[in-house]
């Protein structure tokens, strides 16, 4: 799977409510790798944050993610096309996949999901490129 096919997600994006902002920026496919970062603030607090990153791993394409100081974990990639990219890790508790969807050149659909006792539980996050 080829990580320049990911250009689309390089950049800033955002979800924004009256309650919290959350963005997202990843920097552009370069050396093998696309390396982003996240932040939720709520008010006057940093509410949640997270460090990422889409390389090799285990000689597979992986999203890397370091949640608000947790463990590192790897979800191995599926999918990835012009439009989609689709991470996997069947063994993590929550999320068990993440993926992101470009809906035009101004804004994707992130979603993290998981199957616990047969149902699937899972949350959409449209967000809209930021500066």
């Amino acid at each position: 799977m080829d990580i320049h096919r990911l250009q689309w997600l390089a950049g800033c994006w955002e979800q924004r409510s009256a309650a919290r902002v959350t963005q997202e920026q990843w920097m552009a496919p370069a050396g093998g790798s696309m390396h982003g970062m996240s932040r939720t603030v709520a008010g006057a607090s940093t509410r949640a944050w997270e460090w990422l990153r889409i390389a090799l791993h285990d000689g597979r394409l992986s999203y890397i993610a370091l949640p608000s100081g947790q463990k590192e974990t790897a979800f191995a990639a599926t999918t990835i096309t012009d439009t989609l990219a689709v991470f996997e890790n069947p063994a993590h508790d929550f999320p068990q996949t993440i993926s992101y969807r470009r809906v035009s050149a101004d804004s994707v659909v992130a979603r993290i999901a998981a199957v616990t006792n047969g149902r699937t539980r899972g949350m959409d996050i449209p967000m809209a490129r930021c500066r």
